[in-house]
């Protein structure tokens, strides 16, 4: 069954921003400005798509509609199929890359294989395709388009200058972000992207996990992977190259971080996850060096 769809805000949040939030899976953002609306993410199914369009559907006023695919993981751009033909969809050029690849297809498979709504769901990608960076300007507000790779090759956030507000997507995340991988490379490139949307001041950070805004949320992430650096780089070799160094006392999640309170079993176990791919790209950053 597909999480239900609610519209909320943040204290402070522009009354021209929604968040479209699905339970506890993901939040999407609706943008509303003089000349357009845009909606950052469709959610992971249709259904879900079409139940936010419908909850929107009073605040879009009439204005055409531009979608931004953050990036290709399942839960923020698989609702595109309730889009398609009505509304370009926009996303990094390498973007396409992650569409292609088979194992994109195969996390398809996978998860109809486990759940039925995912049965129907057919993989639609971007109609434009941007590098660097791109802006939309939507008359009263700018929506500035920032490749910010690291949690995924493809990753892009938001910028909103005239309000000083960061959608992050999944660049930032409460407890902690998750590297696209092991290697070293993808440690940086998160780190990188962490420390740009730190250096825009912004008055709200606003990721799509977590259920925050505050920027105070940026640099404990960036905390985060500093204090993972320190400790993993004293290490001895024989210690770097245990398999269960993510188990032992020092190195777990907890070690790191809160744990949220009534945060569910299920998603403490993601993010303990998350931290060991954070810990392993650490590691290999370490070997590196």
């Amino acid at each position: 069954m597909n999480p239900s769809v609610e519209l909320c805000s943040y204290p402070g949040l522009d009354e021209r921003i929604v968040i479209v939030r699905a339970g506890d899976e993901v939040d999407g953002v609706f943008v509303r400005t003089e000349r357009f609306n845009i909606l950052i993410d469709t959610l992971g199914t249709p259904e879900q798509c079409r139940m936010a369009l419908d909850l929107l559907r009073e605040k879009a006023e009439a204005r055409p509609l531009i979608v931004i695919n953050s990036h290709m993981d399942w839960d923020h751009f698989w609702g595109n199929a309730a889009i398609a033909g009505r509304a370009p969809i926009i996303a990094h050029a390498v973007a396409l890359d992650r569409l292609r690849d088979p194992s994109t297809q195969q996390v398809l498979k996978d998860k109809a294989s486990q759940e039925a709504r995912f049965s129907n769901v057919e993989l639609i990608g971007p109609d434009i395709t941007f590098s660097g960076s791109m802006v939309l300007n939507g008359g009263d507000l700018t929506l500035e388009l920032i490749h910010t790779s690291g949690h995924t090759p493809d990753h892009v956030a938001v910028w909103i200058p005239e309000l000083r507000i960061c959608l992050a997507v999944d660049a930032v995340e409460y407890p902690i972000p998750e590297v696209w991988s092991r290697r070293a490379d993808d440690l940086r490139l998160i780190r990188s992207s962490l420390a740009r949307i730190r250096d825009l001041n912004a008055r709200l950070v606003i990721p799509a996990h977590g259920r925050t805004s505050s920027p105070s949320t940026v640099d404990e992430n960036l905390a985060y992977f500093e204090a993972l650096a320190l400790r993993v780089g004293g290490l001895s070799e024989s210690r770097l190259a245990d398999p269960q160094l993510g188990s032992a006392n020092g190195f777990r999640l907890e070690d790191f971080v809160a744990i949220p309170d009534g945060m569910p079993a299920d998603v403490a176990t993601f993010y303990r996850n998350c931290h060991e791919t954070n810990l392993g790209a650490t590691v290999q950053a370490r070997i590196e060096s």
